[in-house]
């Protein structure tokens, strides 16, 4: 076996390092990675992987949540009466429609106001800490805020029509009016983070960069339009892709607010699981609709992965 002579910058004396030596500290050093990620994929199997394979085995059984056991076997008549369920599409719609409500607001206004914060020359934080303390609130917590504030005629929101001289929808009575009510919800509640990844992509930033722009004479807004949203595209789409996931996967605040009505008008497909698992007791069915669910996040989550390689293939 041979050996390798690797010069030394600082004394010039040759360093004799042996192939199998070398072969040693690279399994060594495996070894030791596997051994501090050996914790996390220990609960990654025991608390997603198991999970989704035992939804996958009771999706293929007529079973029930009232008994013990799988029940019998009905191979791929759960999927099929899932497929051809137009209660499961009119959830599947309600979850689009929230999406499509939700994700400019909660991607547009938190990088205007997370620049506008930059800005500010004294005090950033106490907009960080404002914008940001409501993420932390228990989803029960703000849905009965919420619902205080939406009683007719005596809540706050529902006064404040009064006072601009505008009539209050029907939060609890009308889709529309429940539609808004859980959108308002959903943007005061989860507008911090979103903030926070604007906030903390924009100090990355090279203060230089600015003050090159600003020298050659460029204002304020054109800064912000030449460099800050530029550098900052990486970072939208990210958000923009959390923010859709989280947006199809919506289910506390629709179901402690408004309980999916009126007459499930609102009801998303995660609690059309939820009632056909626990309210009707079909488990082998509502494993097969989570399966469905599951294959469709899957697709939006490799479509965005594909879109951004396809974009950006030495960032992937």
């Amino acid at each position: 076996m041979t050996a390798t002579a690797i010069p030394t910058s600082a004394t010039g004396v040759d360093v004799q390092v042996r192939p199998e030596t070398a072969r040693g500290a690279a399994r060594g050093h495996n070894r030791a990675g596997w051994l501090f990620a050996t914790p996390f994929l220990v609960l990654y199997v025991a608390f997603l992987i198991g999970p989704v394979l035992i939804g996958l085995v009771i999706s293929l059984f007529n079973t029930t949540t009232v008994k013990s056991g799988v029940g019998s076997w009905v191979g791929l008549s759960n999927y099929a009466e899932v497929l051809s369920q137009k209660d499961f599409w009119a959830s599947m719609w309600h979850s689009v429609l929230f999406t499509l409500l939700t994700t400019p607001l909660l991607v547009l206004l938190p990088l205007l106001f997370a620049i506008l914060a930059s800005r500010m020359a004294r005090k950033q934080w106490f907009f960080r800490l404002a914008f940001f303390a409501p993420y932390v609130v228990p989803s029960s917590a703000v849905c009965l805020i919420f619902a205080f504030m939406y009683t007719p005629e005596t809540g706050l929101i529902t006064n404040a029509f009064s006072w601009v001289g505008l009539t209050a929808p029907d939060f609890f009575g009308s889709t529309s009016g429940a539609w808004f009510a859980v959108v308002l919800l959903t943007l005061w509640w989860t507008f911090g983070f979103n903030f926070i990844l604007y906030t903390a992509a924009i100090q990355e930033m090279s203060e230089e960069i600015y003050e090159a722009a600003a020298i050659d004479g460029a204002g304020p807004w054109q800064q912000i339009r030449m460099i800050t949203i530029p550098l900052l595209r990486p970072t939208m789409g990210l958000v923009l892709m959390l923010q859709v996931l989280a947006s199809l996967k919506v289910f506390d605040q629709i179901y402690i607010l408004l309980a999916g009505g009126p007459a499930y008008s609102t009801r998303p497909v995660i609690q059309y699981i939820y009632d056909t698992g626990f309210t009707a007791y079909r488990g082998g069915y509502a494993a097969a609709a989570t399966m469905v669910y599951f294959v469709i996040l899957v697709v939006i989550s490799a479509v965005w992965f594909l879109a951004r390689r396809r974009n950006n293939p030495a960032k992937v």
